[in-house]
């Protein structure tokens, strides 16, 4: 929710960075936050940072840096909604975030601590699950889809149908692991809403999934960049960085948004409550939406940035490139996820219970 140009890194692996010089960036520097010890603790997901950005942040700021992976959105919701065992910062996906500020599991941000908030692009500056930004600073944003193997594919699978509802990959293609994700595309595939909460749509997307687990190679941890360039499957639902971090390393492999449309979302950057280092938790967001600290970022991990002073520094491989930035046609057919409450939380949930043991 990877790799930079010619190196492995394996939304989200990180490599330890060689320190802000390797990466040409020129930061003067600061101390830490008075009154807490040079610790963050970042929760994160896997191969989503930069190189060196957690180097980085350490020689301007002092504040070292450990950073823990997670696999889902399910995963840390579940982690921290027993109660924060530490972490500083996390990147929920834009549902995930009106979830948990409803259950109180996020603290309010100090914006004048923030000051770098000015380069967010204006579309980003407020958002519809988070008013005001009061919790949240955008991170990054992009689509669901398929990543394929070329020559394993008889042209582009550019349908849901070739993982939801088709023997042509049988024992090749992988799900992702998360519930809202995978029923959610289900949910396009059979010309349903993205959000619906019918539960005849529900019982319908996990008739559908169960029907189709004898085919599925797996349901992934957010690997399925990984599984494709092992060669463990031909196709595989995934993030668009994720399979644009594997076509730079694989020219085999390619990204498609199916044609019944996909999820469009959004991750942050929040600090959960009960924090341990919230100050340097401030320091760290701030460092993260500075211009040439998120355009190294965006360059790594090759997902959309909201940072507009970071896309200013980028190339054109990068802003003109339509599996990063999609063109209007595909937008028009995408939908973000929405938080529709508990009870159509626990439908969904319920949901993908049986699925699994299916």
């Amino acid at each position: 929710m990877r790799t930079a140009f010619g190196t492995r890194s394996t939304r989200r692996r990180f490599l330890a960075g060689t320190g802000a010089a390797a990466a040409g960036l020129a930061f003067l520097p600061q101390a830490a936050p008075a009154g807490e010890e040079p610790r963050l603790n970042f929760y994160n997901w896997d191969t989503y940072v930069g190189e060196t950005t957690l180097a980085d942040f350490k020689a301007l700021t002092g504040i070292s840096v450990r950073m823990d992976l997670y696999a889902d959105n399910d995963k840390l919701f579940a982690r921290l909604k027993a109660g924060n065992p530490g972490y500083d910062v996390i990147v929920p996906t834009n549902d995930f975030v009106e979830r948990m500020i409803a259950a109180g599991m996020l603290m309010p941000l100090d914006h004048a601590a923030i000051p770098n908030m000015a380069n967010i692009e204006l579309a980003f500056r407020d958002a519809a699950y988070d008013l005001g930004r009061r919790h949240s600073v955008p991170y990054m944003w992009g689509t669901m889809g398929i990543g394929y193997r070329k020559s394993r594919c008889d042209g582009a699978p550019d349908s849901w149908r070739w993982l939801y509802d088709s023997d042509r990959y049988s024992g090749r293609c992988a799900l992702l692991s998360e519930a809202g994700t995978v029923l959610g595309a289900a949910f396009k595939y059979l010309g349903h809403p993205l959000n619906s909460a019918d539960p005849k749509h529900i019982e319908a997307a996990e008739k559908l999934i169960v029907a189709q687990k004898p085919h599925l190679k797996l349901f992934a941890p957010d690997n399925g960049q990984d599984l494709l360039l092992s060669g463990e499957v031909d196709i595989a639902m995934e993030w668009n960085g994720d399979i644009l971090q594997a076509m730079a390393e694989d020219g085999d492999i390619s990204y498609v948004v199916p044609r019944e449309g996909s999820i469009l979302w959004e991750d942050v950057l929040a600090i959960p409550k009960g924090a341990p280092h919230p100050e340097n938790a401030h320091a760290f967001l701030n460092f993260i939406l500075d211009a040439e600290a998120g355009a190294a970022i965006a360059e790594t991990i090759r997902y959309a940035t909201p940072n507009a002073a970071a896309r200013a520094l980028l190339p054109e491989s990068y802003t003109g490139n339509p599996g990063i930035f999609p063109d209007d046609e595909t937008l028009a057919v995408c939908e973000p996820a929405l938080y529709q409450g508990q009870e159509v939380a626990r439908l969904y949930e319920a949901a993908w219970t049986r699925i699994r043991a299916a």
